[in-house]
């Protein structure tokens, strides 16, 4: 890492000189925490949200800052960071204005679908001087992609619920990087019009009313096969699957994972199943 003449652009429009070797980093997003870590800079990374659990065996080492939501701008800054990695959905704009007064740099990041965690890769390989790094993760992100680009010509399409949440019922519209992955092999996403980008479900019934398949995440609710139970229960015509909610949500370097397990999904669940649980670990 070295200063330069080249400037990296993020989601706010922030242009961003190259870090020195002497960054120090602190990172509010789960997925790009272990994205940061999976290019090298294990070195840099001084901060983490309680919820930056990958790779396990690193993180614990880790000075935890609180959550995404309640940010502890105390430890943060007492850590002296020089950058400080953010999310435009994850982190509150009130709390990164506040470290913006303090840190000299904070890059802003919003993927909303699949296909940028190209710029994602590049944007933090090109900051922090990992460019073969992120280069690697690019070409892995395209051979995924194209392979799940052949594989949606043979699939029909088919209309899945979404569940994220219980009590109350909460599932994603198609604007999310979700509902962006699902499409990727011909599930289109059903959702209340209702407003917002994580609409309540009033009753589930008549939402899930003519989807062939429910999707119980295993994040940010931990759904299980009692919950798989209920929903059959209640929506007998659908098929109901537990999946893993970190490989189709999680953007970063864990999205290459993300795409191969699309297309797990997409060959086991060709017809209706309910019998499988294709939850990966």
């Amino acid at each position: 890492m070295s200063e330069g003449t080249e400037l990296f652009t993020d989601a706010a429009g922030r242009r961003h000189h190259p870090a020195r070797n002497d960054c120090r980093i602190v990172s509010l997003v789960p997925s790009l925490t272990e994205l940061l870590l999976d290019l090298g800079l294990d070195e840099h990374l001084v901060g983490r949200t309680g919820f930056c659990i990958h790779p396990r065996d690193v993180v614990k080492a880790i000075p935890k800052v609180g959550g995404t939501k309640d940010v502890n701008i105390g430890k943060v800054l007492d850590l002296d960071p020089t950058h400080v990695v953010v999310n435009i959905d994850e982190n509150r704009r009130e709390t990164v204005e506040r470290l913006a007064e303090t840190v000299p740099n904070i890059i802003v990041t919003h993927p909303c679908v699949p296909e940028d965690n190209i710029d994602l890769y590049k944007l933090m390989g090109g900051i922090f001087g990992k460019h073969a790094e992120a280069s690697e993760l690019v070409t892995g992100f395209r051979k995924e992609l194209d392979a799940l680009h052949e594989l949606r010509g043979e699939l029909l399409q088919s209309h899945v619920l979404y569940l994220i949440w219980r009590s109350p019922w909460m599932t994603v519209s198609a604007d999310t990087y979700i509902a962006g992955m699902l499409s990727l092999i011909n599930w289109i996403t059903v959702y209340p019009e209702t407003g917002g980008r994580y609409p309540v479900i009033e009753d589930l019934e008549a939402t899930a009313a003519g989807v062939d398949r429910i999707l119980l995440s295993s994040e940010p609710y931990r759904f299980r096969e009692k919950h798989v139970r209920e929903c059959r229960e209640k929506v007998p015509s659908a098929g109901v699957m537990l999946v893993d909610g970190e490989l189709l949500s999680w953007y970063g370097s864990r999205a290459v994972r993300g795409l191969r397990y699309l297309g797990e999904l997409a060959r086991t669940g060709r017809g209706r199943s309910n019998e499988h649980d294709l939850t990966l670990h």
